[in-house]
């Protein structure tokens, strides 16, 4: 039988709806999609709020490994050819709503919708560039440059539309697990950034436009503007 063509497949009405292999979930603060080695057996389509991925060491050590937002996935390593475990714990930051799809459904959906798969394709590409720039961030960046990426990123600069310029709740702790650093480290800088007129806080941390000038210029005065010297080859 051939599939009927003549109906476009409209990818945004199946992320937002329940259905066949879809159930629409709700999360509370704290509340978590999946726990690290639960079975990996469905992807999360986030529809609204902010969540977080953590990964836990052998010994115990929590550490962030990154930050999700409205109309992003999770939960993808499920569609391996062979059902293993989450390597991961993602967690609701904020209230969130999202659509949890089940491995069948969405290999079924990939293989049948080109439309669908082409979206998921597109996400998992600019994931893996996200990735990759996490990496040159940690490798070459200074933690103070590291932090400012990371409040940009919360406050989704870059993205169509206009920012969200208070970010979601988040502690120092996470901070400083996520640029690899310490508390007291983030606590100074913050501070910094406040007094430099780069975030404001009130109750709630705000991200100013400013902070851009940190990444874009490397803008930052004292010895942490500072560049190293490039030495001549010999």
């Amino acid at each position: 039988m051939t599939r009927n063509n003549n109906k476009t497949f409209d990818s945004a009405a199946f992320l937002a709806n329940a259905g066949l292999g879809r159930t629409m979930i709700e999360l509370k603060p704290k509340q978590t999609f999946f726990c690290q080695g639960d079975t990996a057996d469905s992807v999360f389509y986030l529809q609204k709020g902010r969540a977080k991925v953590t990964v836990v060491s052998q010994k115990g050590k929590e550490a962030t490994i990154t930050l999700l937002s409205a109309t992003d996935f999770v939960g993808e390593e499920s569609l391996a050819a062979i059902v293993g475990l989450r390597m991961s714990t993602a967690t609701a930051v904020n209230t969130c709503t999202a659509l949890k799809i089940s491995r069948n459904e969405m290999v079924r959906v990939m293989h049948d919708e080109p439309a669908f798969a082409d979206l998921f394709l597109k996400f998992l590409l600019a994931h893996s560039m996200r990735t990759q720039a996490d990496l040159v961030d940690q490798l070459f960046n200074s933690s103070e440059k590291r932090l400012a990426r990371i409040l940009l990123l919360m406050a989704e600069f870059g993205k169509p539309g206009e920012p969200e310029t208070f970010i979601p709740p988040i502690t120092q702790e996470t901070l400083a697990d996520m640029i690899g650093t310490t508390r007291s480290r983030v606590s100074f800088f913050m501070n910094r950034f406040r007094k430099l007129g780069f975030i404001g806080y009130n109750g709630r941390i705000q991200v100013h436009k400013s902070l851009l000038n940190v990444i874009l210029l490397d803008q930052l005065p004292d010895h942490n503007a500072q560049k190293p010297a490039i030495l001549p080859v010999p």
